[in-house]
């Protein structure tokens, strides 16, 4: 008999943000945590990089 927490996961549907958490697990929250964590590096990336182009753009046009 296998232990439920070696048991092959099933595939999750999507968050929504705003959603009740009341149906996820500890580990599913646990996981969901950390692709968010992932997700706001990589939001944080983009900000960084649209910014340094709009420092870049007003530099070149600035009169």
């Amino acid at each position: 008999m296998l232990d439920p927490d070696e048991a092959p996961r099933r595939p999750k549907t999507a968050h929504t943000l705003g959603e009740s958490l009341d149906r996820l697990s500890v580990r599913d929250l646990e996981e969901l945590k950390a692709a968010l964590s992932a997700e706001i590096q990589r939001i944080e990336s983009e900000i960084a990089k649209k910014g340094a182009s709009r420092d870049a753009a007003h530099a070149v046009f600035k009169f």
